[in-house]
């Protein structure tokens, strides 16, 4: 447990008076200086290499090599449109406003604005029975994910996990659940443990699977039956074309054993603007009846000082009528792109999942090693993907390809494919 000594930020006279001046001999005296503060030993079980920084230096090494090729990135799931002109504008308003007296704000409240959290309870959750006051506005799913340590490595840091198991990349105290194409993309419920948290990513990424009624029927009875809360992570919902539900909350029963995080990054485009949300209904309980709303709201108003009002704006523009008929369409853009890609690999002949319901594709190369078909397709295409390891044991002979991208881009990717495969 770390010490900590709270200085004032007040000023005050023996603060402004200088009692010491370090001379060149003492700065050289501190070249080797070390502070006695220990490091966190829970970081030291972090995996060294994370998954795109890793590629990020394979790119930057084939493009010393190849300094005249043209590189298309089907790897990062970053959006590539430009936002709509209602959203961007409402944004760039609220902006404007901010430099008048009459409209100046400061801090907002730190769940959200009261217009939004109830825009997002009506749009998204209509005859789910969820409230707006339910609903907590963030800067990004990433980050509320984290803030409940349902990601591995934040459960790695806060030491509630063992050391990393070098054969097979897993860590101890965290049960994986298997899913892949034998099982439909499902975990089989029957030989899985007893755990607290059970983090749940529909439709998937990498995979992109969208689970069924029936599916997450299963996994909310689970959740019942063991006392477990379900973080269900929906930030591609949108994208999901068959029927299967967008929400956790489309299950009864749902409200009682799980949280919701989701985000307008892959909605509206706004992975640089940052804004999304979480769900806590308030028939959450731990085992002694105390609601998880509670401790959540504590959590959000200890750590956070609640999302960019701008973005907010820009969030509000987007579930407008004029705002939401174009975020629809930018969605219906990048499913396009998929059904290029999809059409693509599956005229020659490769296994491939997603693509449907997710602007992931999740392409397989049986008996192969993800990192050395990733090596092959950009030394001879030029294109990047990522590597189905990256994600875990079970991706070892997938890559996965994103969608986002330019139409151009993804055309040209589809040309190049064609020719190496």
């Amino acid at each position: 447990m770390y010490k900590s000594l709270s200085l004032s930020s007040m000023p005050c006279k023996a603060m402004l008076q200088p009692t010491a001046r370090i001379t060149r001999q003492d700065s050289e005296n501190f070249v080797d200086y070390r502070t006695k503060v220990a490091r966190n030993p829970t970081m030291e079980r972090l995996q060294r290499n994370y998954l795109f920084p890793e590629i990020s230096a394979r790119e930057a090494e084939h493009m010393e090599k190849y300094p005249n090729a043209k590189v298309i990135s089907l790897g990062i799931g970053d959006t590539t449109q430009p936002l709509p002109d209602v959203v961007a504008s409402s944004m760039a308003n609220y902006a404007h406003n901010l430099s008048t007296l009459t409209g100046y704000r400061g801090y907002g409240a730190e769940q959200g604005c009261k217009e939004l959290r109830k825009a997002i309870a009506e749009t998204f959750y209509k005859d789910m029975g969820i409230q707006d006051k339910e609903v907590f506005v963030s800067d990004g799913a990433q980050c509320d994910i984290s803030r409940l340590q349902a990601y591995v490595d934040s459960s790695v840091i806060i030491g509630q996990t063992g050391d990393v198991e070098n054969e097979s990349g897993r860590y101890r105290n965290i049960e994986y659940m298997k899913c892949g194409p034998h099982n439909g993309f499902f975990p089989n419920l029957s030989k899985a443990v007893r755990t607290d948290i059970i983090f749940f990513c529909s439709p998937n990424n990498p995979t992109g699977h969208a689970a069924s009624r029936e599916q997450l029927e299963r996994l909310v009875r689970f959740a019942q039956e063991n006392g477990s809360i379900i973080v269900y992570d929906s930030a591609y919902a949108f994208y999901i074309t068959d029927g299967s539900p967008r929400s956790i909350y489309e299950i009864p029963g749902a409200e009682k054993v799980a949280i919701e995080v989701s985000s307008f990054s892959k909605i509206a485009g706004f992975t640089g603007v940052r804004l999304g949300w979480t769900v806590v209904p308030e028939q959450l309980l731990y085992a002694n009846g105390f609601p998880v709303i509670n401790d959540f709201n504590r959590i959000v108003c200890t750590c956070f000082n609640g999302a960019s009002r701008i973005a907010q704006a820009g969030g509000l523009a987007s579930l407008s009528k004029e705002g939401y008929k174009a975020v629809i369409s930018l969605v219906d853009y990048y499913k396009e792109n998929a059904e290029i890609l999809l059409e693509t690999f599956e005229s020659l002949g490769v296994r491939t999942y997603g693509g449907v319901n997710a602007p992931y594709l999740w392409v397989h190369f049986p008996g192969s090693n993800s990192w050395d078909v990733f090596n092959e397709i950009l030394e001879k295409t030029h294109i990047i993907t990522v590597p189905g390891s990256g994600f875990g044991p079970a991706g070892k002979d997938f890559i996965r390809v994103t969608a986002f991208g330019h139409r151009e881009n993804i055309l040209e990717a589809s040309k190049r494919l064609r020719s190496l495969l």
